[in-house]
């Protein structure tokens, strides 16, 4: 599993995830609000809602939160207008990030951006500088217990690419707009599904040996993470569980 994917389930586990669970439904909320304004409000005909959708049940949103959000979008209730900004930068250790936001003003948000950099390590870049090395996927990732051939029928047949091993676990890879397709065809199938992202993964992934180093660009990440206008942080470094379970102690 690619190390930002490790790191937050690593979270997840120490109930990190569990303390900031109102921030993500807010981050999602804005992402269904937006997807829905730009493409309307029915996930059958809107592939990036249907997808936004996915992400919200996946994170156990209920369904009238789903639906107050999709509402405030086609209605724009709230008189706001979000604008989608791509941040390119480094963290410690040259780790490239990609830093995907929805804000209501560029100049808030880019100043904040720019002050985790100033005050944890790292700086942001110019546009392309590290952009060109990721490309938007589909990830599913299921325990590597589960028989391969098996897998691959099943992963194929339901609209995905490949299936590879990453790590302990199989990755299952699809275009973005069908990954909770995936998912769900899957454990309808009777897989074990360990988790199920839209994501941008880099064609250049960075070990990272160093636990120090690691606790650096993980504070930078969580940071990041942290601030309401970052919808997600894209990452191209590869730690081992074992540092990362030692850093999130």
């Amino acid at each position: 599993m690619s190390g930002h994917s490790k790191w937050a389930t690593i979270k997840h586990k120490k109930g990190a995830a569990d303390k900031a669970r109102a921030k993500i439904f807010a981050k999602i909320a804005r992402q269904i609000e937006v997807s829905a304004r730009e493409g309307g409000g029915d996930p059958s005909i809107n592939a990036t809602l249907r997808t936004m959708v996915g992400k919200a049940k996946s994170a156990q949103m209920t369904n009238e939160g789903i639906d107050r959000a999709i509402k405030r979008g086609i209605g724009a209730d709230d008189g706001r207008t979000y604008e989608a900004i791509m941040y390119e930068g480094y963290a410690p250790g040259g780790i490239a990030l990609m830093i995907d936001v929805l804000t209501d003003n560029r100049n808030r948000t880019g100043a904040e951006i720019r002050n985790i950099f100033s005050k944890l390590g790292g700086s942001l870049a110019e546009p392309g500088a590290v952009g060109w090395q990721f490309h938007r996927r589909g990830v599913v990732y299921v325990p590597g217990t589960a028989d391969e051939d098996e897998l691959m029928l099943a992963a194929l047949d339901a609209g995905a690419e490949d299936v590879s091993r990453d790590g302990e676990d199989w990755r299952v890879t699809s275009e973005p707009s069908v990954v909770f397709d995936v998912k769900a065809a899957l454990e309808a199938s009777g897989f074990v599904v360990n988790s199920a992202e839209s994501t941008m993964l880099s064609d250049n992934t960075i070990e990272v040996e160093d636990a120090d180093v690691a606790k650096k660009i993980l504070r930078v990440v969580d940071a990041l993470e942290d601030n309401d206008d970052v919808q997600d942080v894209f990452s191209n470094f590869d730690i081992s569980e074992e540092i990362l379970e030692s850093v999130g102690d």
